[in-house]
């Protein structure tokens, strides 16, 4: 496994932050944060990050996750809220990076990056420029 960039690993670095609490469910036979239920709780937060930017320029437009990609970089636990901090990535011609990191106790426990690729009725579709827009006023700070 690779460790993400360091600067990843600071809740400061992302524009939009989301508390979400963990469930008794969400535990392996070890009493950690199982790895699906981890997903889950990024899915969440990736969704809820989408939900916060209002975006225009999507419509008659799908989203579609293209890719997901995890590190798991220390062990999570119930019943211990995980603060996620989200922000974008890459911006290309059709599709957008999403990073997040999560985080307990101060301590980044994972980190998630999506693809998201923007369709329309034919497939792969370029971002409206009030979009793109919206996605560079969201972008992570990464420090120089």
């Amino acid at each position: 496994m690779a460790r993400p960039e360091s600067w990843r690993l600071d809740p400061a670095n992302y524009p939009h932050r989301e508390v979400i609490q963990t469930r008794f469910q969400d535990l392996d036979p070890l009493g950690h944060i199982n790895n699906v239920a981890m997903a889950g709780l990024f899915e969440s937060a990736r969704v809820r990050f989408n939900r916060a930017l209002g975006l225009a320029g999507w419509h008659g437009h799908r989203w579609l996750v293209a890719n997901i990609t995890l590190n798991y970089l220390h062990e999570g636990f119930f019943p211990d809220d995980v603060e996620f901090a989200t922000g974008i990535g890459h911006i290309g011609t059709r599709s957008w990076h999403i990073l997040a990191a999560g985080f307990q106790k101060g301590e980044c426990i994972a980190t998630c990056d999506a693809v998201i690729v923007m369709s329309g009725g034919a497939g792969a579709t370029a971002l409206a420029p009030d979009f793109r827009a919206g996605l560079e006023a969201n972008r992570v700070t990464i420090p120089v």
